[in-house]
């Protein structure tokens, strides 16, 4: 199986409010796919469905190799979802938590306190083990929160909004986790509203809005969309400054820093493209960077949103 999620039409309505417009997704093995969107585009609800929550109104479903509308119970047996809102149990310890989802999963009392050892271990989890979970802070909480929903060891792992209210060290820890998960072979679907998580962890994301996908690809692919990239260059002196301009044409460029700034979207065929022409009139740059819209710029420009996910605090 090389495909974790695939998807072709699926849609959902709640009455007259179409949500899902007949969107596609297919989600390669081992990697980590994020769904983007503004508020009420629809993240939820894909996530609801794909994690057989809710049921679809149309198109034909496949997750971890499973029909989901015939074999749901096969699906819920591969997936396991973290979603924004904990299912933490405050009176029980970690602990205690992480055995009551080895009894749901139906897994003998060994291999059930085996699992929760290793997870806890996994989790930094060790000291506060034995510690009732009101007393965890939100990152603490978060990390049980996703170890409790890998106890049934499932292959594909559903994030909603995993590091929602978390502090920039422990949001920083919880994606270690995450990528530590994909290096093991977990499939991992993402849901954010931070959308330097997004550009740090996927290696594929879609961009929901009004129920249908307006844009998908890798992080580069989509800040490429947009236009406003541009090439930085710096040079020795005036000479060389001169030289690139004449060489490179319209630009727009600095006399007392002898740098220059070329439009282009920093992929290597436009870089080759610069460079070939300074080569040609005898200039090379002492410095050079590429700058590309962020994925701000494509979520405003392609949404036309101003409730755009947050900026992740850095």
């Amino acid at each position: 199986m090389t495909t974790a999620i695939s998807a072709t039409g699926l849609r959902k309505s709640y009455g007259d409010k179409l949500v899902l417009d007949g969107i596609d997704l297919h989600v390669p093995v081992g990697k980590i796919f994020s769904l983007l969107g503004p508020n009420g585009a629809g993240k939820t609800t894909a996530v609801q469905i794909l994690s057989t929550l809710i049921g679809a109104d149309g198109g034909d479903v496949r997750v971890a190799g499973h029909d989901l509308a015939t074999e749901p119970d096969a699906v819920r047996a591969a997936i396991g979802v973290t979603g924004q809102f904990s299912a933490v149990d405050n009176l029980l310890t970690g602990e205690e938590n992480l055995l009551l989802m080895s009894d749901l999963h139906h897994l003998s009392r060994r291999e059930g306190r085996s699992r929760a050892a290793r997870l806890i271990e996994r989790f930094d989890l060790t000291e506060a083990a034995k510690r009732p979970a009101s007393t965890y802070s939100g990152g603490m909480r978060r990390k049980l929160d996703l170890a409790m929903g890998l106890v049934g060891n499932p292959r594909i792992v559903f994030l909603d909004e995993p590091t929602t209210g978390l502090d920039p060290r422990s949001r920083r820890a919880m994606w270690d986790i995450i990528r530590e998960l994909v290096s093991d072979g977990v499939t991992i679907f993402l849901t954010t509203q931070y959308l330097e998580e997004a550009d740090q962890l996927a290696d594929r994301i879609a961009l929901l809005d009004h129920g249908r996908i307006v844009a998908l690809g890798t992080p580069a692919e989509l800040k490429r969309l947009i236009p406003g990239g541009h090439v930085n260059l710096r040079f020795a002196d005036a000479t060389d400054l001169d030289a690139a301009v004449g060489a490179l044409g319209e630009t727009s460029y600095d006399a007392e820093t002898f740098s220059l700034q070329v439009p282009g979207d920093g992929g290597v065929r436009s870089l080759r493209t610069i460079l070939d022409r300074l080569d040609a009139v005898g200039v090379e740059p002492a410095e050079l960077s590429v700058h590309t819209p962020d994925l701000d710029d494509v979520f405003l420009a392609l949404t036309g949103r101003t409730d755009q996910p947050k900026a992740a605090h850095r």
